[in-house]
Order: C-alpha cells, then structure tokens, then sequence
C-alpha cells in the first residue's frame, strides 16, 4: 500500500485539538472529535490492508492481531507502567480503588464500559482519572476484534457486496448514536455500535480507494477539512455526541482522504514536516497526554494554570517522540528482536496484561491499599457517610432516579405516595424538579415542615427538549410531573447544576416561557457555588484545609449576566443560591461550619447543610 504523507498529517489535526481540548482550554471546545477523525483514519488504514491481502489470497488473521498487538500494546503498557507509581503516592484510596479497576478494564479492552458505568466523559471528575482516554482503544479493538472476522467470512461474496453490507450496517449504527443520545446519552457516547459507522467510513474510504491513488480535488479536500476545523472550534459539551453532528468531523475526514490527492492544497498542507511528525507520534501523545493532566490536577488539587497545562501539552509531545522512538518503531520491527515470532508477541501480550489485571484485582479488593494513608482513609470514610447520608436524604431510587444506581424503571418512582403528594404541616405544597441540586432542594423543602411533591433525576435538564447528556428519563418524568402533578400544588421549585449551554440567555428565557405557562409561583434557584475537589482535599488534608477552599465562581457570574439580558415573569422568582448558602457562615462562604461539613462533594448538601440552607431559606419560602 502506496504511503501517503498527508494522512499522517491529517492524524496531527486529530491528536492536537484532543490534548489541548483534554488541558483545558476553552477555545478547543469540540477538541475530542479529534478521537472521531482517529477513527476514520483507522479504519481507512485497516481496511486497505486487509482488502489488499484478501485479493492477494494471504490475508491472516494470525498476522492481523500481532501487528495489531506490535503497534498498540508496547507503548500502552509501558505508559500504564509509567502511572503507577504516581497513582500508589498522589491517589487517595477510592481513587486508587477506580485507577485499579482501569488497569484490569483497559488490559481487557473494556474501558469504554467501564467508564461509562463510573461517570460520564463531560463530567468534571473524569479529569481525574488517567487512563479515561483509553475508551477509545477499547472500542477500536472491539471493531477489530470483529471487523476482519466479517470480511474473512463474507469475502467469497464478492468485493461489491461486502461494501454494501458495510454501508448499511454503517447506517444502522448512526441511526443507533441518534437514537442513543435522544435515550440513553450516558452510555451511547461510550458504546461500541453507536462508534461502529465511524470506523466503517474509514472502511468505505479503503473500499473506494483500494484499486487507484486518491482524487484531487481542491474544493472538496479544503471543505473536508474546514468541516474538521469547525467541529473543534464550533462543538461543546452540549453537543449531541456521537449522532449526526458527528457527521460534519468523520464526513470531513473522508473528504479528505478521498480527494487530498497528490498536488491540492491540503495534500501539501499536510504532507508538510511539521504536521507528518506530530503524525508520526500521535498514538504515543494520545496515551501520553491525559495521564499527565490527571496527575497535575491530583498533584495540585486545583486546576493548574493554563501555563502549567500548556507545558504539560509541549511535554506530552517530548515524551511521545521518545517513545516513538525507543518502543514503537522496534516493537514494530520483527528483525532481530527479542519478541521476533508472533509466538512470543502474544506470550508476552498475555503474560503483561495478566499482571496488570493481577495488580489491578489486588488494588481493587485491597480497597485502594488504604493502609497506605490510614488518617486520609479515616476522613474519606467520613465523607463517603455523609454522602450516604445525603443520599437517603433525597431518596435516591424513590424520589430521584439515577440510572448509575438504579435498574428499577422509571415508572416505579411514580408509584411512591410519599414523593407524589404533599405531606408537610402546612397548606403550602412544592412541588421540586430538577437534577441532584434539585433533590437537594427537595431535602431543604422537607425540613422546614412544608408538604412537597419531589420528582428528581440524576442530570435532567429543565426542559422537555431533546437535550444532549441527560438520560431518556428525564423527559418521562418530567411530563409526569407537568401533567399529573403540577395542577395540584401550589408553588414550584426549579434547581439544576447549569452547564454552559444552560446558562445561555436564550435558554434561560425558554426556561422561563416553559414553566411560566402553569400560572403557578416558580422558584427557580440560581448556580451552587462549587468548591472543587472538596473531597479530596478534606480527606488529604483535614478541614482547615477544605473550609478555606475559594468557590469557582464562573457559572454563577454567567448566569446572573445572561439574566440581566431577560425580563424574568411575574410568578418565578429567582434565588441566589450563593448568597444563602454564604449566609450559612456569615457570608464567609465557607464549606464547613465549625465542625460540621456542609458538603459531601463539590456542591450538594449534607443533611446539616441543607438544613442550615433552609433555615437561611425560610423567610422566602414562607412567603410564596
């Protein structure tokens, strides 16, 4: 197969924006499509070499998984290799405890489930966790580990109908990551067959490709990648994803496979030296790169300057090069290596991935090694029982629904007496909608002897829109609680995390359009000031520490600016969560008050917190 310069340039486009989407800067706000334009490539690549030797009569499956093996496996163990020690010293032991679980996940190529199952890829806690990238890996070689399989078995059909085939399972499975982020967005980012049509439009690439050099096309190799370009710059996290918007990145990449023959634009663009050799060690300074920012920001339980992350990103590049050097390319070459038979590179595959499963299952049934740390491990026992607290508090599984610890269905909750009716000592019934925040709210409204109706779900928006990153329940329980529940209470409280594109002016107004239709009094509850890493910090370094964490104050400033834009309806009242929660300690805005937490994380409630928040609460409330 004819080299072709500008797709290793073109891996350069996809490798940069993921590091500085991954070190934090804002500007490279759809920078993972990067990961999607991988794909692409990937299955370009594949599959010109397995339609190539399938022709010739020699493809192997044998030869398949050991050159597979050559090129993923000696880098990516040795930078698994390279966190550990960083992980036994800096992790605290329920973070170790889930480093762990990595270890045994990515050596079985099953990260992306794993992950999915602990949290979700926009969520803040997942730049903490250094091998999160690896989900990648985990479903390229779950295509492959059926992909050539498929063309073996059907090629005897002939060249035009294997290609056929591969289109429409390509659509299937686009049709599948629309359904998915409409239904279940949690796991469709991650999953296997909602990420196939990626891989498979590589595939048709090779299909197109296989017999003849690329076209060249100008106008349409510049549009492929300006698509790219603009899905980095243009794309956020509310972005639905992966679903047809990821057409315009992987749609982009084809074009330019396709067309950036020999002599356009793009084709010297790319071919240029620069390009080609970040190209050459994008694989390395993929795996290379999320290690090092987790561990700054575990190191430092801040997040470090963009000075910081920026040099981190130039070293991700430093450290790619090198292993590039001394582990990828000899790895790959089978000449006079000790791991020169396909033989041994399968023993020794088995034997380093058996020990880091083995390592993994003992940091995981060792609880994280919490012997290592007994006084942290006492304080982070301590914040797991107030969270558990918490949890009970807003009757998790009963009245709020989350998916990650629940599998009862959703209609279930509808059944619960005391979350569907007003039992309080008053008249005055709330009725609570709205995420995590919201239940809290829901605990706070408990306390203070009113009657509530609470109807909560772990990342539900406050809209019934087809809203990217919340589960497909949220929309059933919110027609729940707008048709059957709505008409009968008096006041309703509204509360929710906001992310960037909730706290946009546009849908702050749609919000308020929404809920002022029911002629009820609204409460909508401003941003919750956010102390970063709390958890960490309380059980590393006890509560002087944590209590004079400064709160992030960035959602809450944009929030109240956008809102400056809009005439806020008669009957919604907005609440300045910050300023109640500040009242709890005199305006300090601390996350203690003397002894006792008024936090189990970043910014939900202990059951003392909410009640001190409802006491400072009252006077509001008792005039709705």
């Amino acid at each position: 197969m004819k080299y072709r310069r500008e797709i290793d340039g073109l891996r350069a486009v996809a490798v940069l924006p993921v590091i500085l989407f991954h070190a934090g800067f804002s500007v490279f706000s759809g920078g993972y499509v990067g990961v999607d334009v991988f794909f692409v490539i990937s299955g370009y690549l594949i599959t010109r070499i397995i339609i190539s030797e399938l022709e010739e009569g020699r493809f192997s499956i044998g030869r398949f998984y050991e050159r597979r093996a050559r090129r993923i496996l000696p880098v990516l163990f040795f930078v698994m290799l390279a966190c550990l020690p960083f992980a036994y010293l800096w992790m605290l032991p329920e973070q170790l405890d889930e480093f762990a679980q990595s270890l045994v996940a990515v050596s079985l190529f099953l990260s992306n489930w794993l992950f999915w199952s602990q949290t979700g890829y926009f969520e803040t806690a997942t730049e903490l966790k250094p091998l999160l990238h690896t989900w990648s890996l985990a479903v390229e070689e779950q295509y492959y580990l059926l992909f050539p399989i498929f063309m073996l078995v059907l090629w005897r059909f002939g060249r035009r109908a294997v290609l056929l085939l591969v289109v429409a399972i390509a659509l299937c499975s686009l049709l599948l990551s629309e359904w998915g982020w409409r239904n279940e967005p949690g796991i469709n980012f991650y999953f296997t067959f909602s990420r196939f049509w990626e891989l498979l439009a590589g595939s048709i690439c090779a299909f197109m490709t296989v017999d003849r050099s690329p076209k060249s096309n100008n106008f349409l190799s510049v549009f492929g990648l300006s698509a790219i370009i603009f899905a980095v710059f243009a794309y956020d996290n509310a972005t639905p994803f992966p679903s047809i918007y990821a057409i315009v990145p992987v749609g982009g990449t084809a074009l330019v496979i396709l067309f950036a023959g020999q002599g356009t634009w793009i084709a010297r663009l790319l071919s240029m030296r620069i390009f080609v050799g970040v190209g050459l060690i994008s694989y390395s300074a993929y795996l290379w790169h999320q290690p090092l920012f987790a561990f700054a920001r575990l190191r430092e339980l801040t997040e470090p300057s963009p000075t910081v992350m920026g040099l981190l990103a130039a070293t991700t590049l430093l450290l790619a090069w090198g292993t590039w050097r001394w582990i990828e390319q000899p790895f790959r070459r089978r000449e006079g290596q000790l791991l020169a038979t396909r033989k041994k590179v399968f023993a020794a595959s088995g034997i380093v991935g058996g020990l880091f499963v083995a390592l993994g299952l003992a940091g995981h049934f060792g609880n994280g090694f919490a012997w290592r740390y007994p006084d942290i491990a006492q304080r982070e026992q301590q914040i797991n029982a107030i969270d558990q607290e918490r949890l009970s508090a807003i009757r998790t599984g009963v009245c709020h629904f989350n998916r990650r610890r629940l599998t009862r269905d959703i209609s279930d909750v509808f059944k619960v007496e005391n979350c569907s009716s007003g039992n309080g000592k008053t008249d005055t019934t709330f009725g609570i909608y709205g995420d995590s925040h919201a239940a809290d709210k829901a605990v706070v409204v408990r306390s203070l002897g009113f009657g509530t109706t609470q109807l909560t779900g772990a990342g539900c928006p406050l809209l019934p829109t087809e809203y990217p990153h919340s589960d497909g329940f949220c929309d059933t329980l919110l027609d729940y609680f707008v048709t059957e529940k709505v008409p009968s209470i008096n006041t309703i409280v509204l509360s929710n995390r906001f992310d960037s594109a909730e706290i946009d002016a546009a849908y702050l107004s749609d919000v308020f359009a929404f809920w002022g239709q029911f002629g009820n009094n609204v409460i909508l509850f401003s941003p919750m000031p956010e102390y970063v890493q709390f958890n960490s910090i309380f059980a590393r370094f006890g509560k002087e520490r944590a209590s004079g964490i400064v709160p992030s104050r960035d959602t809450i400033s944009s929030f109240w600016k956008n809102l400056e834009r809009l005439d806020v309806p008669d009957n919604i009242t907005i609440v300045d969560t910050e300023q109640v929660f500040c009242g709890i300690t005199e305006g300090r805005c601390s996350t203690f008050n003397g002894n006792e937490s008024l936090l189990t994380d970043y910014g939900h409630m202990s059951i003392y917190g909410a009640d001190a928040f409802g006491i400072q609460l009252r006077s509001i409330l008792s005039h709705m």
